[in-house]
């Protein structure tokens, strides 16, 4: 009984450190130049990343789902960018945790944080399309055409709803799912002993 209890604990744990790293990340978001200004960038998806590969793609959508609902008092958008944040961030730790547990190697880092970032783009279209984009409508009454405008002025290719998404939305996920992919390579030198004794003691391959 205590050697099946044992890895959950490690998994438990692990969960709640990471939780807490990168719902203190979520805080430092930064605007990029020539993407919307509602689109702001910041490092709390290395975390969650770090965490699915550790303990698995299932414990990263936990670990994506409590830095959101932590996040959740402080919003600004009635709770609509902590959903996308969420859908989007597990899209993305997902994709590149099931790869991750075929490849557990730097260059497996590399492989699954890169084919996450073309995942990421690419379902982010439909998302903002069809379910961001209307709920700030309906929900903040914030049209479709008042953020063309916004972006617009800081971006002139966008002009209409789908060149926001073609170069707003889509850009800024590539360059997240980029600036992720390097800094999680970076980091896996220091932290590939770390991730192996975490992953056995969590009952998982290494």
């Amino acid at each position: 009984m205590e050697s099946k209890r044992k890895p959950f604990l490690i998994k438990l744990a692990v969960t709640a450190v990471l939780t807490a790293m990168a719902t203190v990340l979520m805080y430092y978001e930064v605007p990029l130049p020539l993407m919307p200004p509602f689109l702001k960038f910041d490092f709390s998806e290395i975390p969650v990343v770090i965490g699915s590969f550790a303990i698995g793609p299932v414990w990263g959508v936990v670990i994506e789902l409590l830095k959101n609902l932590i996040h959740l008092p402080m919003t600004q958008t009635a709770g609509i960018g902590e959903m996308s944040n969420f859908i989007t961030g597990s899209i993305f730790v997902v994709t590149a945790g099931l790869i991750y547990n075929k490849f557990h190697s730097k260059p497996g880092v590399v492989l699954s944080t890169g084919v996450a970032t073309v995942v990421l783009a690419l379902a982010g279209i439909p998302l903002n399309a069809f379910v961001t984009l209307p709920l700030y409508a309906n929900v903040l009454g914030f049209s479709t055409e008042a953020i063309v405008g916004m972006s617009r002025a800081v971006n002139p290719l966008i002009t209409d709803k789908w060149s926001l998404i073609m170069w707003g939305f889509v850009p800024f996920n590539l360059f997240k799912g980029i600036i992720v992919t390097v800094l999680t390579f970076i980091l896996s030198f220091p932290l590939t002993r770390p991730l192996r004794a975490i992953r056995r003691k969590a009952g998982l391959k290494t």
